[in-house]
């Protein structure tokens, strides 16, 4: 069964529609999704690399969790039920800073057409890398990075196989936050 979706005006706002997932992208209707961040204390960014088998993006390394947000749902929720789906991690709403929320209005050559609320977070993680268990139908793979390899992926942004290009303020606005989140010990 494919999930369904709220249906949002350009503003954000909802319209009280809801509609599968696939006619959302099909028809570039406006919904919500959950991004989330993990850092740790020393610094590292996880980063997930997008499933060969994505229909946006595939193999792209990107946000450490991503993912719609379900009709009815709210976006803390989904983004709790994201990270125990994509990468097996179990996580409380409380724990989850939310850091913005970013129009991102992308069309794709296959015909899709993403217009999406970015409801970001960022969250502070313990847990090692081997410990992640991946969504094989979500996750390729998974890679800690330094601040300072995060800084060099957006140096050469579009080259890389990291992140969308046209999305550069947004991840600069994310690490500016993480740095931030490191600097007073949250």
């Amino acid at each position: 069964m494919e999930d369904l979706i709220d249906v949002l005006t350009k503003t954000g706002q909802p319209t009280g529609d809801i509609a599968p997932k696939l006619q959302v992208h099909q028809k570039g209707l406006y919904h919500n999704t959950a991004h989330i961040w993990f850092y740790t204390a020393d610094g590292d960014i996880l980063l997930q690399q997008r499933s060969a088998t994505k229909t946006i993006c595939p193999l792209l390394w990107d946000v450490s969790v991503a993912g719609h947000v379900d009709a009815g749902e709210t976006v803390r929720q989904a983004a709790v039920r994201e990270i125990r789906e994509e990468i097996g991690a179990h996580i409380s709403e409380t724990e989850l800073q939310k850091i913005g929320v970013f129009q991102c209005f992308n069309s794709y050559p296959n015909g899709l057409l993403d217009n999406e609320f970015h409801h970001t977070f960022i969250a502070k993680t313990k847990v090692k890398l081997e410990d992640f268990v991946p969504q094989e139908t979500e996750v390729e793979a998974l890679k800690y990075v330094s601040i300072a390899q995060f800084h060099d992926i957006l140096k050469s942004i579009g080259k890389n196989n990291h992140f969308v290009p046209t999305n550069k303020t947004y991840y600069q606005f994310v690490i500016d936050r993480i740095v931030q989140a490191i600097e007073s010990n949250l």
